[in-house]
């Protein structure tokens, strides 16, 4: 396993990262430990969660699940980097969601207890909380590290300006701020070549892509319908919607002698801002196969060429629009 720095800071993280958001909803516990047993196998130290995953509002599930494998012992919580969220709903109370320090507070003490650990590695606002002010945000943060029970912040989902605000904020207040900024990124998802990825760039956040294989769309669906799987409903439009990229793209891939998921992984990890994909494997096969990942290099040829099938947005902001 390679590893690199989460952004600025001086933790080391696996290039790879392990997304749980499966666990529960669709792998089982004795699978989902069996995954990530294997992944520590692998060398990978860098698993994300969110206190929403599990999709029943409240309970945690997925955290659970990561707690529990935790509370097995072995070294498992030391050999890992846990990051987790706060922002979604977890009960029908006013309070019971977004970003202020009531709710980030209660939040954070149920993840704590959900996961059975004493700090959470990487504490990321899953999403930007208009109605919170900075700094509100800030205070109830640094509260949490001077307790020793956050190490470092992270965003998602912000937007480039976002990322800016809440920086300068930080730095008013002394404070280390984001570490890290967690985006929707993929080929077929590249907004965030505008403004977010230069945001991260100049303030030092590592880039943790979600969704790199754009929820199957990248992964060869085309042939897997060939072979007679179903993708969801939505993947299904977005196939129709896309069908000639996904011949072009998939048709590249078997040129190039790899497969289209690997590819498609292997495009993002070149990005050097990128920290760690997140990878969400249902099964032990699929996480196999992401580490081949690591290994696929592109030529400037076959870069000019995956461009050409799925362009981005011209670069970055101003220039991608203006001269």
């Amino acid at each position: 396993m390679e590893f690199t720095q989460l952004g600025r800071t001086g933790l080391k993280v696996s290039r790879l990262c392990l997304g749980t958001m499966n666990f529960g909803p669709l792998t089982d516990e004795q699978d989902s430990f069996a995954i990530m047993d294997k992944a520590h196998d692998l060398g990978i130290n860098f698993f994300d969660t969110a206190n929403v995953y599990g999709w029943k509002v409240g309970e945690g599930v997925t955290e659970n699940i990561v707690g529990r494998w935790f509370a097995q012992g072995g070294g498992r919580r030391a050999k890992t980097i846990i990051a987790t969220k706060v922002f979604g709903r977890m009960g029908d109370w006013p309070n019971q969601s977004g970003l202020s320090a009531l709710h980030i507070r209660e939040a954070c003490e149920a993840s704590l207890k959900r996961l059975h650990t004493d700090h959470i590695d990487l504490y990321q606002m899953h999403h930007v909380d208009r109605n919170a002010p900075w700094e509100e945000i800030w205070q109830a943060m640094e509260v949490l590290v001077g307790q020793g029970k956050v190490l470092y912040v992270g965003s998602s989902n912000f937007a480039g300006w976002q990322i800016a605000k809440a920086q300068e904020a930080a730095r008013a207040r002394h404070f280390m701020g984001l570490v890290s900024e967690q985006s929707l990124y993929s080929l077929n998802d590249r907004m965030i070549e505008l403004e977010v990825i230069p945001a991260c760039k100049d303030y030092g956040l590592g880039l943790i892509p979600w969704s790199p294989l754009s929820g199957g769309l990248l992964g060869g669906a085309l042939q897997k319908i060939k072979e007679g799987r179903r993708a969801r409903p939505d993947i299904q439009k977005e196939i129709k919607k896309k069908r000639p990229k996904l011949e072009a793209w998939e048709r590249f891939c078997r040129a190039k002698g790899e497969a289209p998921a690997e590819t498609a992984l292997a495009w993002v990890l070149k990005n050097p801002v990128v920290t760690a994909p997140i990878i969400g494997p249902r099964t032990m096969d699929q996480l196999m196969g992401s580490l081949r990942a690591l290994k696929i290099r592109f030529s400037k040829e076959e870069l000019e060429k995956i461009h050409e099938i799925w362009p981005g947005p011209g670069g970055e902001a101003p220039e991608a629009y203006a001269w």
